[in-house]
Parts: structure tokens; C-alpha cells; sequence
């Protein structure tokens, strides 16, 4: 059965090309951090919790030991790339939505061949089949070498840096967060100080959730966490809330936390470094408009819809 460990073999090949191109250009530091993610990948269950802790505090290390850098050399110039863009026109843009379609379509698609496809695991099957179609039509309409994509890959990745990696950490510490009890301190400090009414739920849970984010960087960390100490035992349990409807939105109010806060750096100050914005902060201010009405919407459709 084709399942997820599939999925963890492409990511971890591509890790692992990313760490061959930058030990080439002498980047020891970026070398070991692509390895480390590709071992991850590969070896998974294999190194237990104490291997996978080791191998995270490693990364922290490289990242917060400055010993990661951008690759020298390897950028096209500013105006060669302007040419390609109006010589190929719109079909760069076609190229990049076959993910999205492939994926969508494979999450329909693949649950009506259980045998063949683990169906829980749909999405990111088809989301992975879909990077390699796209990687195709790209070097077949492109005429592009194989390595050409590895190499642009992997500057890429070098300029984004440990930040790439930044969601995956954030909700490991939610999930951690969550095993050590702080959603229920959190859920019995916010119950006594909000009134007992379902408004009043609603309202703290999609702040929580909210603020939450912009204090961990990332939804899935808060996740966890606001729905321990008010999704379950008060929405859902007390005021008998549809559990998919308050999980759904309650991540969608996440998310307007996450066009916030500076800690989602690979969203919010990694775009800014790579466009060379002025201003650090540009893209959270131009964001701004549309997170607060946003969160707005969705604490509204948490109280019309998860309640019939």
C-alpha cells in the first residue's frame, strides 16, 4: 500500500540532494542541517523519541549557532530572469497550480482505492504526486536539466534557512505543550474569568486561538492547547458544539493570528528578506486589514453554525 512513509522517502531524497549541493559549495553548516532533515525523513520511528530529540536539538543548534548561509553565485540576474518570465508568459503560473488540482482531485480520487492507497493519508499523497507532475511539465516545457531544479531548490531553501522547518517545530511544542497539561491550566484561568454564557466560549476560544498563534508562531501549536482548555470541555461538551465545525473555524481564527505575529517568520519576515523590503514588518502591516475582520467572521460563524 502506497501510505505516507512514500511521502517521507520523496522529501527526504530532496533533503538530501539539497545536502550534496551545498557540502559542493563548501556550506558545512547548511550541508549538515539538510542531512540531519533527510535522516529524519528516512529514519523516523527507526531512532525512537530520544533519537528524534537528539536530532532537533541539533538542528536548533545549527540554526542558533549561525552556522548556516545563503549560497553565493548561484542567483540569476535580475534581468535574465524578467526575459524568461515575459518569454514563457502565464504558463509558469499553470505549472505551479497543477499541485493544488493534482491534490485536490487525488483526495477524491485515491479514497476509492483503499487497497492500493492508504486513504487517511489522500492529501499528502496526491499533494506529493503532484510536486513531481509539476516537476515535470516544468522540465519537459522549460527544457530545463534535471539539476537545474535540485540546484534552484536548494538556493532557495538556503535563503529561507531553518525557517522552512519553523511550522513543524512550533506544533511539535503545541503537541508538547498539550502532553504536559498547559491546556487545561489555560481552560480553568480562562473559564473563571469569562461568564458563563456560549457567547462568552466562542469569544475566548477564537481570541485564544488567535493570540495563541501570535504568541507560538503557529496555529497548529495553539491548536492543541485552546482546544483542551475551552474547545472540548466547553464548547463541545457543555454546549453540545459540532466537533468539526469548532476544530475547522477554530484553526481558521488560528490563522489570523499567524498574518500577525513576526514569530511565523517563514510567512511573514522570510518573504520580506527575500523581496528586500525596507520595512522587516511590510508584509504583517499590509496583513493587518484583513486578519482582525477575519477573526472577526470566523468567531461568528463558530457560534452560528457549530450550535444547531
Amino acid at each position: 500500500m502506497i501510505g505516507l512513509p512514500w511521502v517521507y522517502a520523496l522529501a527526504g531524497a530532496f533533503f538530501a540532494a539539497y545536502a550534496l549541493i551545498a557540502l559542493q559549495g563548501r556550506r558545512f553548516g547548511n550541508a549538515a542541517f539538510w542531512g540531519l532533515l533527510a535522516l529524519s525523513m528516512w529514519a523516523g520511528d527507526r531512532i525512537g523519541d530520544l533519537g528524534n530529540g537528539l536530532l532537533a536539538l541539533a538542528l536548533v543548534a545549527l540554526a542558533g549557532l549561525g552556522l548556516m548561509r545563503r549560497g553565493q553565485g548561484e542567483e540569476v540576474p535580475s534581468s535574465e530572469r524578467q526575459t524568461r518570465a515575459a518569454r514563457h508568459g502565464n504558463i509558469l503560473f499553470a505549472i505551479a497550480l497543477v499541485i493544488p488540482v493534482t491534490a485536490l482531485a487525488g483526495t477524491f480520487l485515491f479514497k476509492q482505492f483503499p487497497a492500493l492507497f492508504e486513504a487517511k493519508q489522500a492529501t499528502l499523497l496526491s499533494l506529493a504526486l503532484g510536486v513531481l507532475i509539476a516537476l515535470g511539465i516544468g522540465l519537459a516545457r522549460l527544457r530545463a536539466a534535471p539539476a537545474v531544479s535540485l540546484r534552484q531548490g536548494a538556493r532557495l531553501m538556503d535563503s529561507v534557512g531553518w525557517a522552512a522547518i519553523l511550522p513543524q517545530m512550533l506544533a511539535s511544542l503545541g503537541a508538547v505543550f498539550a502532553l504536559a497539561g498547559v491546556g487545561g491550566a489555560v481552560g480553568t484561568l480562562i473559564q473563571a474569568a469569562i461568564p458563563d454564557s456560549l457567547f462568552g466560549a466562542v469569544l475566548a476560544y477564537g481570541l485564544g486561538m488567535a493570540l495563541f498563534t501570535i504568541v507560538m508562531g503557529n496555529a497548529f501549536a495553539a491548536f492543541p492547547v485552546m482546544v483542551a482548555a475551552i474547545g472540548v470541555p466547553l464548547l463541545i461538551r457543555r454546549y453540545g458544539g459540532d466537533p468539526a465545525v469548532v476544530c475547522a473555524i477554530g484553526m481558521l481564527a488560528g490563522f489570523c493570528g499567524t498574518l500577525l505575529t513576526p514569530m511565523a517568520a517563514n510567512f511573514n519576515l522570510v518573504p520580506a528578506a527575500l523581496l528586500e523590503l525596507k520595512d522587516e514588518y511590510g508584509v504583517i502591516r499590509r496583513q493587518v486589514g484583513t486578519a482582525l475582520p477575519l477573526l472577526t467572521v470566523n468567531i461568528m460563524l463558530i457560534y452560528w453554525l457549530a450550535f444547531p
